[in-house]
């Protein structure tokens, strides 16, 4: 156990002064102190640019007298790209594409008017931007019932899933867990827009009852809790490059 940690269940306290990004076979590594960060399964942390070693670095300098491991987004979604993609690619392109098979941005409302106008107007353009650059086809539905989406356009999802490094996957499959959609979570990737945007287009449907019906407290941390996500996902690949 490394200096400074505690028991299960408690916060470990921060246990080095500096942190620092030094070049390393592969890419870029993570220092603190003298010593080397390393994954929870004790691969070193090094990453593919300097932005993103910056990313990662910039959680642990913000660390107070305690980490929050909770709170380091990056760092966790770089444990990820180490630790869990090497072995599981192929299942994490399948789950990204199983994703796009019911992607939240082919189900448009039946009404009221305003919230399908509203889906229209912000999720139709996406769509068709994604079956341009990506060359594939969705199949739009109305209401809750599910439409079966070609298997020619969930094999090219997979296949572009497959073809990005273990930090770019880690990166989609995030996202298209936090959106709910494959096509934002690659739409986020390319640049198409921001990570507070996709978010928010992920939530046309809550946002439109929300401007109604008012918001809870829970449903405003979990929403909070999601855009810092969000904005930080936007950032991972923007450093990836």
């Amino acid at each position: 156990m490394a200096k400074g940690f505690k028991e299960a269940g408690e916060k470990p306290r921060r246990f080095y002064k500096a942190v620092s990004v030094e070049a390393a076979p592969g890419g870029f590594a993570v220092k603190l102190d003298s010593r080397s960060l390393r994954s929870p399964r004790a691969a070193l942390m090094v990453l593919p640019t300097r932005a993103l070693a910056d990313l990662v670095a910039e959680e642990w300098a913000a660390q107070g007298e305690h980490i929050e491991m909770a709170l380091m987004h990056a760092t966790r979604l770089a444990n990820t790209a180490l630790d869990a993609i090497p072995q599981a690619r192929d299942g994490t392109a399948g789950q990204i594409a199983d994703y796009a098979g019911s992607d939240l941005l082919c189900y448009f409302a039946e009404d009221p008017a305003g919230l399908v106008d509203r889906q229209q107007q912000h999720w139709a353009p996406i769509l068709e931007c994604a079956e341009r650059e990506f060359e594939v086809a969705f199949v739009r539905a109305a209401g809750i019932v599910h439409r079966t989406q070609p298997d020619e356009t969930l094999a090219k999802v997979k296949a572009m899933a497959l073809a990005l490094d273990d930090f770019g996957l880690a990166g989609i499959a995030f996202g298209t867990a936090l959106f709910g959609s494959a096509v934002l979570a690659f739409g986020l990737a390319r640049g198409w827009m921001s990570g507070v945007q996709a978010h928010e287009l992920s939530r046309l449907d809550e946002i439109f009852q929300e401007e109604k019906w008012g918001v809870d407290d829970e449903a405003a941390e979990r929403t909070a809790r999601h855009v810092v996500e969000a904005q930080m996902l936007e950032r991972w690949f923007k450093a990836l490059g």
